[in-house]
């Protein structure tokens, strides 16, 4: 196709949606928005889908500057440990998870042994994400990764994808309501939170019932998040995940070389030997080539310091974040106490 017939194409498109949408669309901007222009022709194109079945779908779609509010300031990145702790590790999350594990005994059971993922992580996940199902999200989620693709430069091309994502898995489990789906405010759906590429690579029928649905299906949460784990994260079973350096007994200036080697990275591209001077060899039964990351976390009365295994960094691959990695890890171990003495 010529340039100039592109170009007519687009007009067309947009004219097309103007009048399709009506008023309230065209207030948005999203009608003659470029980019969308774009998107629905590259939708139309490299997936064959009808332009007007697209367009259908996109009705009444709106920019949501709540959605570009809220993706400024997320807790990860504006709290210190002390602070974020307290919002995902708490007794009453405890006392769900114990609840949400005994609901789901059979489910956690089949998932461990399939995907030899711990059944305290999965249900800590689910916690953390969604407080077990409880709290899915507010968002129309084609209403925030459309705001977030066409409106939120800094991580347009990603949400971009995750957008052409849930166009696609409308398209391949047609028993989703893909127009309604609520969603969090950066467009992830169901217990687990599955942004819609993961949802279409990750999540699992674990029921049996033919359908994938994170939404309504504890199961398919259940199974499809040991199975994000196992594939995506690279879980490692009966592996340690993080273990915490003892700093009493360090002079200023180790303990000036031990900040210096924290929070580089969140892959474990260090090595535990190289942590013997700290004094911490001694108390773990691993080879001075284990890889490591040293993770600095502050708490009100100064920093402490944590080596993360493989399947800390595993965690890190649900997100990205050292802060939700040691809360998803020290809920799950609350959680497991408590269903021990159960």
């Amino acid at each position: 196709m010529s340039s100039r017939q592109m170009s007519r194409g687009f007009v067309v498109g947009a004219l097309f949606l103007m009048t399709f949408l009506g008023p309230a669309a065209q207030a948005n901007d999203y009608a003659q928005h470029p980019q969308f222009l774009k998107f629905i022709d590259k939708m139309v194109a490299d997936h064959h889908l009808s332009r007007q079945r697209v367009l259908n779908l996109f009705e009444g779609v709106k920019r949501q500057q709540t959605i570009l509010d809220l993706m400024s300031k997320p807790a990860e990145k504006t709290k210190e440990w002390y602070q974020y702790r307290p919002l995902f590790v708490t007794d009453k999350q405890i006392k769900q998870g114990v609840e949400f594990w005994h609901d789901h005994q059979a489910l956690l059971r089949k998932a461990e042994k399939r995907y030899q993922v711990p059944a305290e992580i999965i249900v800590a996940i689910i916690g953390v994400e969604t407080r077990y199902g409880r709290n899915q999200g507010q968002h129309r989620a084609l209403d925030a990764l459309s705001t977030l693709a066409f409106d939120y430069p800094p991580r347009a091309p990603f949400f971009l994808s995750e957008l052409e994502s849930l166009v696609l898995l409308g398209q391949e489990a047609s028993y989703l309501p893909v127009a309604q789906l609520k969603s969090s405010y950066a467009g992830a759906l169901g217990y687990g939170q599955f942004m819609p590429s993961s949802y279409r690579n990750y999540a699992v029928d674990f029921d049996g019932d033919g359908r994938i649905d994170l939404l309504n299906s504890p199961a398919d949460a259940i199974g499809s998040v040991a199975h994000y784990f196992q594939e995506k994260g690279g879980w490692r079973a009966n592996e340690s995940v993080v273990f915490q350096l003892s700093t009493a007994k360090l002079s200023a200036e180790k303990l000036q070389q031990l900040d210096q080697l924290a929070n580089l990275s969140l892959e474990t591209n260090q090595r535990l030997g190289a942590f013997k001077q700290f004094g911490v060899t001694a108390n773990l039964q691993l080879p001075n080539d284990t890889p490591v990351t040293l993770v600095r976390l502050m708490q009100a009365d100064g920093p402490e310091y944590w080596l993360g295994f493989n399947n800390y960094y595993a965690i890190t691959r649900y997100n990205h974040s050292r802060l939700y990695a040691m809360a998803a890890w020290q809920l799950s171990q609350a959680i497991s106490a408590q269903w021990n003495r159960r």
